[in-house]
């Protein structure tokens, strides 16, 4: 099946900005905060993390949580991936994404969330089956593919002052 794109920053934005959502513009820069983590059972060790049970990363306002997370440390000992699995979840004060899997690139600052994907900013909501999203621009790129979404990306922009 042959996979639809659609770029959020493009046309979308338009949307999402009239509909009260400013993307870029107000965005905090959070991929050089410190990165917390936790989880019902946890191992460190020189080269990785693995966090199992309510795993969750926290990074400024944005949190990462699903059922197990899989950390990969550089040679300093900070996080430089991170793969999420199972009821995964990216929060943000402006954000919620919501997948199956998700790998989250330090050095990029950008998360790609797979699986059946909800994106939600505000009221206006986008579904697909992988999104790349950058947490400091806030640019996303969501894509169709089987699931829930029957191949294809739909979504749904509420204009500024609509219920």
């Amino acid at each position: 099946m042959k996979t639809k794109h659609l770029l959020v920053t493009a046309a979308t934005t338009l949307a999402l900005t009239a509909g009260g959502m400013a993307l870029a513009q107000s965005r905090p820069n959070t991929s050089n905060q410190p990165i917390g983590y936790g989880a019902d059972t946890g191992e460190l060790t020189n080269t990785s993390v693995s966090l199992r049970g309510r795993a969750e990363i926290t990074q400024g306002q944005a949190r990462l949580r699903a059922n197990a997370i899989e950390g990969v440390r550089d040679a300093s000992g900070g996080l430089s991936r991170l793969e999420a699995t199972g009821d995964v979840y990216y929060v943000t004060p402006t954000e919620t994404i919501r997948g199956d899997r998700a790998v989250y690139t330090v050095s990029n600052a950008t998360v790609v969330v797979t699986g059946d994907v909800i994106l939600r900013q505000g009221q206006n909501v986008l579904t697909g089956s992988r999104l790349s999203f950058n947490v400091d621009t806030g640019q996303a790129r969501i894509e169709g593919g089987g699931g829930q979404s029957g191949g294809r990306v739909r979504g749904v922009f509420y204009p500024e002052g609509s219920n």
